[in-house]
């Protein structure tokens, strides 16, 4: 029994880790401009490698990187780095009802970015209760895995990259959003989820235009969850009034 166990926990996180390999398109031209920018800033080779290990987190990282050298105070940088990853409240509660009770939860969430949250949330259902955690655990490691990789690589050879190749440095900013369009775009087939990603883009717009482009991240994603629940929400009671109706 615990083979068996032990088998199917192998082939879902083979899974998860095969079905993250495209996210690498996006992941590893971002890392790399993160790596190049970090050097250039004034941080070493292994900072930059060390800030993508331990923070993870994309744009705060940019971020991040940006306000030290600038000589920002410390508490303003964590602040403003919490303030953009305040996104994961919402991506949190959204994606803990398909994954099991674990010990490991504070480890396994360091692996929940946009990327693997968008996917996760379309296959995670797919699958069977005991292929979950395998499966995000294999996603999750190869799309973390990728990214340490890439900074290494735009921390070493990122400046080189661009100098034989100046067109690969003012494409590799938007391979990461790109993707992230690729991985929205089938949930514009449901009428909710069209209106909800619909308001979300328009609020993180104004906010863009407004100059407040940091801002306009997590207050889009807390606008576009409370459209998605209060739609939701909308549509129920209509079906259980209909439902109400039919049986009277």
């Amino acid at each position: 029994m615990s083979s068996q166990i032990a088998s199917t926990e192998n082939r879902s996180l083979l899974l998860g880790a095969r079905e993250a390999i495209p996210l690498l398109g996006g992941y590893i031209p971002v890392a790399i401009s993160f790596g190049l920018i970090a050097v250039q800033s004034g941080f070493s080779g292994w900072e930059a490698v060390l800030i993508s290990t331990l923070v993870y987190a994309g744009a705060s990282q940019f971020l991040f990187v940006a306000m030290v050298a600038s000589g920002a105070p410390l508490w303003f940088v964590v602040l403003m780095t919490l303030l953009i990853n305040a996104r994961h409240v919402v991506y949190g509660p959204n994606i803990a009802p398909w994954l099991n009770k674990n010990r490991w939860w504070p480890w396994l969430m360091h692996g929940l970015t946009d990327q693997i949250f968008a996917l996760a949330l379309v296959r995670l259902p797919q699958l069977e209760a005991r292929e979950r955690m395998g499966w995000y655990i294999g996603a999750s490691i190869v799309a973390w895995f990728s990214w340490i990789g890439g900074t290494a690589l735009g921390a070493v050879a990122g400046k080189e990259l661009t100098q034989r190749w100046p067109l690969l440095g003012e494409i590799m900013p938007f391979a990461l959003p790109a993707l992230f369009l690729v991985l929205l775009a089938p949930r514009f087939a449901s009428r909710l989820w069209a209106i909800t990603l619909g308001s979300t883009a328009i609020v993180a717009l104004l906010f863009a235009v407004s100059g407040m482009k940091n801002a306009g991240i997590p207050i889009a994603a807390v606008c576009g969850a409370l459209v998605y629940y209060g739609l939701s929400s909308l549509v129920r009671d209509k079906v259980q009034r209909s439902r109400g109706a039919q049986d009277g």
